[in-house]
């Protein structure tokens, strides 16, 4: 999910959602029906920093628009956009829509299934603004550096080097062990071939987005024992968890 950036506090700010009316979406024979939640937040807050709050500190559980964990359509595989359907209103909407969601959290990256269409689509941006609410020790350790507006359909991810790092991520948090290093083929909104080869921070975003495509959260993934609430943070990890940080 997507996190908030803006510097409210020195903590990450938790809330319930709460759901309000679902909404249905048609894609092929089937018809999804997801709910959705009026609060904020989202999973890059576990992304923004190793310490309390993680540096632009304000997140809730889940963003205006997106459906909440145990939606049937976070937990399953999205379906890939058929090429010919790229640039059609119904595609460019949700396109449309994807951005709008994330930029308003702000936050910098998004999947489709997160707002309840289980298409094959991601969307992510980072910007200096939003590394520079970041302690900079958290900036040089993760490798982040800004990027501009991607917008991906049908993404094939591909590892590029055997390096990986642990660092927290989630709205709550927990430990995830991701590659280093990645490329990213597939189609760009107008339908031409894009591919981006990415490192440290931008390809743990890419491979935490093209993970919702497959129906897995962060959470499937976690490294055992280290999930926690976000006032917990500047506890030690447990003994025998590996160190946080490039292996």
């Amino acid at each position: 999910m997507a996190t908030l950036l803006r510097p409210l506090s020195s903590t990450l700010l938790l809330a319930p959602a709460a759901p309000v009316a679902g909404s249905a979406v048609a894609v092929g024979a089937r018809r999804w029906r997801s709910v959705r939640a009026n609060a904020g937040g989202g999973w890059l807050s576990g992304l923004l920093g190793g310490g309390k709050g993680g540096g632009a500190p304000s997140a809730m559980t889940v963003t205006p628009g997106t459906v909440k964990a145990g939606d049937p359509v976070l937990h399953e595989p999205a379906q890939e956009v058929a090429p010919g359907d790229v640039p059609s209103e119904k595609v460019q909407g949700i396109i449309d829509r994807m951005i709008d969601v994330m930029r308003k959290v702000p936050g910098v990256g998004l999947a489709a299934p997160q707002i309840g269409v289980p298409l094959r689509i991601i969307v992510l941006e980072d910007t200096q603004e939003y590394i520079s609410y970041a302690p900079k020790k958290d900036i040089e350790a993760q490798d982040r550096r800004p990027f501009d507006l991607l917008v991906i359909i049908n993404p094939k991810l591909k590892k590029t080097s055997k390096r990986t790092a642990l660092f927290f991520e989630g709205c709550l948090r927990a430990v995830v062990e991701r590659h280093l290093d990645v490329e990213v083929s597939g189609l760009d909104r107008n339908g031409n071939s894009i591919k981006v080869e990415a490192s440290g921070w931008q390809a743990r975003i890419l491979q935490h987005e093209c993970d919702h495509l497959e129906g897995t959260l962060y959470v499937d993934k976690m490294v055992p024992r280290t999930f926690r609430i976000v006032d917990n943070l500047d506890l030690p990890l447990p003994i025998g968890c590996p160190p946080l940080g490039a292996r």
